[in-house]
């Protein structure tokens, strides 16, 4: 599933494909994409003539601003947005066509048809699910160490567990997840409340850094992502412990294990990580 980088790096290069197009209309091949309205139809609608404003990012939700209304975007595992001319050839997996009155198509294919769009009045994304009850972004003044040592120390989940928690904090998903734990030391295992004050003040420097770093490197390609001009992301050749089980670890020789943690599989390297 795209993270917080992946996602990221969509937005920027679908803004500049797509800002300022004004949509004709609107084709949905596959209805139950469309979450809200609860009728295909009246999203088509509602969206026809409407103008591009901006895209904007919400976590790991992409936010098409067009003139009187905001597209909240969710991705889920395979989906995809590419700029095509109207005449084009429509792959099966092409869901939902938004066709601009300049004769292109953004198209969203998604081979496993787990993604949503809900569309909102805009000033009413927010206080709506699926927005509604997310935890602050990484980059922003609100993530900081204090901040994290408050949330987490009242939790007996495991750190991992809590960290993919999007109500805490948004974007992390698996690989990111992993890459921050190993970078900050902390087993995955470890109680989150069982972190001292310098473990969360590394956990916080690691998460800006991970995130900070994969997102200037484009993300990370480990299956079928790319952005939105078709381009794959290299920060999957800065992975230390994600998809390397049975491999050195890079930091001091130790094979990298791989457990399940919260019903996600999770690399780690055990001596790098001791769990106690």
């Amino acid at each position: 599933m795209p993270e917080l980088p992946e996602v990221e790096n969509v937005r920027r290069t679908l803004e500049g494909l797509v800002k300022g197009k004004t949509i004709e209309e609107v084709i949905v091949t596959y209805p139950n994409l469309v979450k809200e309205p609860d009728d295909a139809e009246l999203f088509k609608e509602m969206l026809r003539g409407e103008t591009i404003e901006e895209v904007k990012r919400r976590g790991k939700f992409l936010l098409i601003y067009v003139t009187r209304y905001v597209i909240v975007s969710h991705l889920r595992m395979e989906g995809k947005y590419m700029l095509h001319d109207s005449e084009d050839t429509v792959d099966k997996h092409t869901h939902v066509r938004f066709r601009f009155t300049d004769g292109t198509e953004l198209r969203y294919k998604d081979v496993r048809k787990f993604g949503t769009m809900h569309l909102f009045e805009k000033g009413t994304e927010f206080i709506v699910m699926p927005l509604a009850d997310l935890g602050p972004e990484p980059f922003s003044t609100e993530l900081t160490p204090m901040y994290l040592q408050e949330k987490l120390q009242k939790t007996a989940r495991k750190v991992k567990v809590a960290l993919l928690d999007q109500r805490i904090l948004v974007g992390l998903g698996n690989i990111y997840v992993d890459e921050v734990l190993f970078r900050s030391r902390i087993h995955p295992e470890r109680e989150a409340s069982s972190l001292t004050q310098e473990e969360f003040e590394t956990l916080y420097k690691e998460i800006v850094a991970t995130l900070s770093e994969a997102v200037e490197r484009g993300g990370s390609t480990i299956r079928t992502y790319v952005n939105s001009q078709g381009k794959v992301g290299s920060f999957q050749e800065r992975l230390y412990v994600y998809g390397r089980k049975g491999e050195p670890c890079e930091t001091c020789g130790t094979l990298l294990e791989k457990t399940v943690v919260g019903g996600r599989g999770t690399h780690y390297c055990p001596a790098c990580q001791p769990k106690s």
